[in-house]
């Protein structure tokens, strides 16, 4: 008898991945299929392993991608097959998240699932917009409410939520806004009570527009404010009125980057932004599969041994291990070319030569691409064979598509490349994608390569360092702003 797999019903959260909880994590990092939805966001992706399959499952207003029994059916063919399938959903799935039919499907056929609660938006996005649902001796109740259901008539019951909730949330109610505010006010709420809506909570593109029952449908019009929003209704949404929330007002806030990658490696750069509150995505991630090692190596007859990086200096001492060498009898000269493979070598407790590197002595490179710079005194050998992961590419389209990519980073001349495949994969030239994005190049060499391969420059850093990207993206905040 084949054995079932199993479904993972997942809650992705409201939008900032890092509000993903560790034990929906370790289901993505495992899964063999995702079923993912339009605002589980796209950066949780990155987290899959490389052979995983996507499957979008997205919904549109009035346009349904594929229809719920399709994805029922899609669950119980995949975990049939053996798989391990997560169901990735936004917020929290058991909020209008449909995880009872789901997971209602599976029961005939006796396959085995387990629900992961994740934050959902009617809390998480009040928060970010510096709101708690609840707060003592002005709200000790909260509510939330659908603002559309799939029949497109409404069963809420106006006279028990009026008068019965402190707080009210509405999911995705922006377009019977005036349906929503005017049943409260006719059923006793106050014309004047103080409502918040908050369109993409917790992501960097979040916007907050406050008034009352009477005032925010035309100023969500003059906002041209639509869903994905949460409308909060009640006293709580007036606290702190006329502030920026804690979220909004962080340095960097709605400042989209996009860093491209040459190495499997996070940048320093990447985290050193989003405690500041960018939105950063790097592109691609890269998988890296060890080559195998030479059998035989005559080591006296190399003067200097130049490490490209940190994954060579591990691979190589992994090497003189299988080949029960001892490094103190290797005479070379060491060199590093990255601050990683320095960090690497300083662990194995090898310093670095204090003579400078001499091209005509016999060398050898290790690394994952044969340097340009090379005659016949260098023997190269390819420690690691570097692929991107083709989920960066699903992840890619989809900000896009959100317009969450409007700074383009360029660290070294080697990222060029990843770029280029960006692109590719965009639909666009690299000529026509910089003309609707800044790109940012570190040093001349950076720049010279980006505009070989097209793309039109923005800005180069002459002293190029992340601190001093930080430096020029928060002036260009300041610019924005005033």
């Amino acid at each position: 008898m084949q054995n079932k797999g199993f479904v993972s019903f997942v809650g992705a959260g409201p939008g900032d991945a890092g509000l993903l909880t560790v034990k929906a994590l370790e289901r993505l990092k495992k899964a063999d299929v995702i079923l993912y939805d339009r605002l589980v966001n796209p950066v949780l992706l990155e987290h899959c392993q490389p052979l995983a399959q996507l499957v979008y499952c997205g919904k549109l207003p009035e346009r349904h991608l594929i229809r719920q029994e399709s994805i029922n059916e899609l669950l119980v063919t995949y975990a049939s097959e053996g798989k391990r399938v997560v169901r990735l959903k936004g917020g929290d799935p058991g909020v209008f998240g449909r995880v009872g039919e789901e997971a209602q499907a599976l029961e005939p056929y006796h396959i085995p699932y387990e629900i992961i609660p994740g934050i959902t938006s009617g809390i998480g996005a009040p928060l970010y917009a510096g709101i708690p649902v609840t707060y003592r001796n002005v709200s000790t109740s909260f509510a939330v409410v659908t603002g559309h259901n799939q029949t497109g008539t409404s069963t809420i019951d106006w006279q028990a939520l009026a008068n019965g909730v402190d707080t009210l949330a509405f999911y995705m109610g922006v377009k019977k806004l005036d349906e929503i505010t005017s049943n409260l006010m006719i059923h006793g709420r106050s014309a004047n009570q103080p409502v918040k809506v908050i369109q993409w909570g917790t992501l960097g593109k979040q916007r907050t527009v406050t008034g009352t029952l009477s005032t925010i449908v035309q100023k969500i019009k003059e906002e041209k404010v639509s869903n994905p929003a949460i409308t909060l209704v009640g006293d709580v949404a007036g606290i702190g009125e006329g502030k920026i929330s804690w979220f909004e007002s962080q340095p960097l806030f709605n400042t989209h980057v996009l860093i491209a990658r040459s190495s499997h490696h996070e940048s320093r750069g990447a985290e050193q932004l989003r405690l500041l509150g960018a939105d950063v995505f790097e592109y691609p991630r890269w998988q890296l599969k060890e080559s195998e090692f030479p059998v035989s190596f005559n080591f006296s007859n190399v003067d200097q041994i130049q490490f490209e990086t940190a994954e060579a200096v591990e691979w190589f001492f992994d090497w003189l291990f299988s080949l029960r060498f001892d490094m103190r009898e290797i005479r070379a000269d060491v060199y590093a070319n990255t601050r990683t493979g320095i960090e690497a070598l300083a662990k194995r407790g090898v310093q670095l030569s204090p003579r400078k590197w001499n091209p005509d002595r016999p060398s050898l490179i290790l690394g994952q691409t044969e340097p340009v710079e090379v005659n016949l005194n260098h023997q190269f050998i390819c420690t690691h064979q570097k692929k991107p992961y083709s989920q960066s590419n699903q992840t890619l389209l989809r900000l896009n598509d959100e317009e969450r990519i409007e700074i383009l980073v360029i660290p070294n001349a080697k990222s060029v490349e990843s770029l280029v495949r960006g692109a590719k994969e965009l639909g666009l030239t690299p000529e026509e994608w910089s003309s609707k994005v800044q790109v940012v190049c570190f040093g001349q060499a950076s720049e010279a390569a980006a505009k070989k391969a097209g793309f039109s420059i923005t800005h180069t850093l002459n002293d190029p360092s992340w601190d001093v990207l930080t430096d020029w993206l928060l002036e260009q905040k300041r610019s924005w702003t005033t």
